[in-house]
């Protein structure tokens, strides 16, 4: 578990190989309770590379000095994302 914000990854190995390979973060809000957006690929085992970049925000709760995830929300696709950001283009201007 991560002590300080700067230390939360997405990255995630199995078997020496990288199945989650973390390509960015931006930190929303930090505190006891933090957010943060991931940009990532996954491992396609039958291809034997990794997919497209995916997106994902997730919250952490600073429990006696680590964090722990407690909510994720996947954006699956370029798509989605460019979704997302019209809606609150949309909503903020």
């Amino acid at each position: 578990m991560a002590a300080t914000v700067d230390e939360i990854t997405i990255n995630y190995s199995e078997d020496d190989q990288l199945i989650v390979q973390e390509l960015d973060k931006v930190i929303l809000s930090k505190g006891a309770w933090t957010t943060i957006l991931f940009r990532y690929q996954e491992w396609n085992r039958a291809k034997g590379e990794y997919g497209p970049e995916k997106y994902s925000i997730r919250r952490y709760q600073k429990v006696s000095g680590t964090y722990r995830p407690k909510s994720k929300f996947n954006i699956s696709s370029k798509a989605q994302a460019e979704k997302i950001v019209d809606a609150l283009n949309g909503w903020i201007k």
